[in-house]
């Protein structure tokens, strides 16, 4: 077998996304203005905790679900839990617990420029959007029918917190122009806004910005985008499109007579790509498949999957992007009957007014890899990336490789709990706070460094032992815990909108 490298594998990939044609991700009734189309590609690239999400197509809250494509209107709401929105062009939107963002608009004018309004209707988001792209971004904040609104430019990465007495705006990159007392100003880099929504008047600016416990988080996620961002403009490639997970979680490998595909780490001869997942009811574009996986975003919506005999399940680029309507595309050509896969076909029919929307379908169990109560993470065979974190652990090629020869790999690791921007406030177990990230190491745990007479520890202090894994919250993010509609056994039925359907 012959791998490629991962810095030309990357290459490869984005010079075919320059061919993909986009197709419309939108149901919406509402005419759009001259000029402007509903054609957008936006997803809930992250998920950890409790979240919920209102996906603007007549069905309410429902429990969300990592991949489910984002559409005009719709309204994320987190809990105990935290949620990231990726946008084409790797430009991202996170949001922290106990928050609600909204997308009242998600266009594209006639020469292609994306056109985006998000709007925190409370709790605390960042918004982080790359360079050398052309976009029209509008952040929008306060009550009422008249939000305050501010254009952001490429390279703009903020900090917004929201509550019902006003807001405040931390400017951590780029610049952001506010309407002052004299006219529109600049705000650079390291300041920080505050907006009354109580005394009316203009904002007040500050030349600091106060640590939040999410930051961490935050920049973790920001250079994890950014990496990617780099390669696609390289490779002259128009949007992303999820090509960083398809990096971190697969490689491309030529397998001799199968040709060169994607194959996802730690999945066997066994592992099928359809065998889990979840069809998501969009109104009039009908149902439309949901992959669980941490890359399950692009290989569902663009190419096809082919079974290499001996090697299993591959994915290769090619034909155009397929929105909504992304019914499972399979190659079967030379397969023998026992290698063709049983592909999941949507309901026969939309679901009844107040039913269900989202239905879950299990072939066979959901395999999960996780941290194991001795401290190390166990990396099981067939689980395709599923439960692995998509930072902390490494390069994955080492651990897949021995997984597929033994059934599981593992490897020892810690957490750290990153509280108040930086300063470790000794030993903590997970589930303590759930506003404290939970950062997970390779390796061993220093030995705990006892506070200094003020009372501080140092920031590279971290917290030894490995917390209890059982609880929900924020900490989930270490185990990558599923949503409400997929568990550790494989998906199930999670309530308020969740039903399991078995095959």
């Amino acid at each position: 077998m012959r791998t490629i490298s991962a810095p030309n594998a990357a290459y490869i990939l984005v010079l075919l996304l320059a061919a993909p044609a986009l197709e419309a991700q939108t149901i919406s009734a509402n005419a759009s203005p001259a000029g402007m189309s509903k054609v957008r590609i936006v997803r809930l690239s992250e998920l950890i905790g409790a979240v919920q999400m209102d996906r603007g197509v007549g069905r309410g809250f429902e429990p969300a679900i990592q991949n489910l494509p984002v559409i005009e209107s719709s309204r994320i709401r987190t809990e105990a839990g935290v949620a990231e929105i990726e946008f084409e062009d790797n430009s991202t939107v996170r949001v922290a617990p106990d928050s609600e963002v909204e997308f009242p608009e998600l266009e594209r004018t006639a020469s292609g420029t994306p056109v985006t309004e998000v709007r925190v209707l409370r709790g605390m988001a960042y918004v982080s959007l790359v360079k050398n792209r052309e976009s029209d971004v509008t952040l929008m904040f306060g009550p009422g029918t008249a939000p305050e609104e501010l254009r952001l430019a490429p390279l703009s990465h903020v900090r917004l917190s929201v509550n019902e007495m006003g807001a405040q705006l931390a400017v951590l990159g780029g610049t952001v122009q506010v309407n002052g007392a004299d006219g529109m100003v600049t705000v650079p880099h390291k300041r920080t806004v505050s907006f009354s929504f109580t005394r009316p008047g203009y904002p007040s600016v500050s030349r600091d910005v106060a640590a939040e416990s999410l930051d961490a988080w935050d920049r973790q996620s920001t250079q994890y985008h950014e990496r990617v961002a780099l390669l696609s403009a390289f490779g002259n490639a128009p949007a992303s499109y999820g090509v960083n997970d398809l990096a971190y979680y697969g490689a491309f490998n030529n397998m001799g007579g199968c040709g060169t595909m994607w194959y996802p780490y730690f999945s066997g001869a066994a592992w099928s790509p359809y065998a889990n997942g979840v069809w998501a009811w969009y109104g009039n574009a009908g149902y439309s498949w949901v992959s669980p996986y941490p890359w399950g975003w692009m290989p569902y919506h663009y190419g096809s999957w082919s079974y290499c005999p001996g090697n299993g399940w591959g994915w290769a680029p090619g034909g155009a992007w397929n929105g909504l309507g992304n019914v499972p595309a399979v190659s079967t050509t030379g397969l023998v009957s026992r290698n063709r896969p049983q592909l999941p076909r949507p309901p026969g029919r939309p679901p009844a007014p107040g039913g269900i929307g989202l239905m879950v379908v299990m072939t066979r169990p959901l395999v999960v890899s996780d941290v194991n109560r001795k401290g190390s993470f166990i990396f099981r065979k067939d689980s395709a990336g599923f439960g692995i974190p998509r930072e902390g652990l490494g390069n994955l090629r080492h651990f897949s490789h021995v997984s597929l020869r033994r059934g599981t790999a593992s490897t020892p690791v810690y957490l750290s709990i990153d509280r108040d921007g930086g300063a470790m406030r000794g030993p903590s177990r997970a589930g303590t706070s759930q506003l404290a990230p939970v950062m997970i190491h390779r390796g061993f745990a220093p030995p705990p460094v006892m506070p200094s007479a003020d009372g501080f520890i140092p920031r590279n202090a971290m917290a030894g032992g490995v917390p209890n894994m059982g609880g929900t919250g924020f900490a989930g993010r270490v185990s990558m815990a599923p949503g409400p509609a997929m568990g550790a056994g494989g998906p199930r039925a999670g309530g308020g909108g969740v039903a399991a359907s078995h095959h």
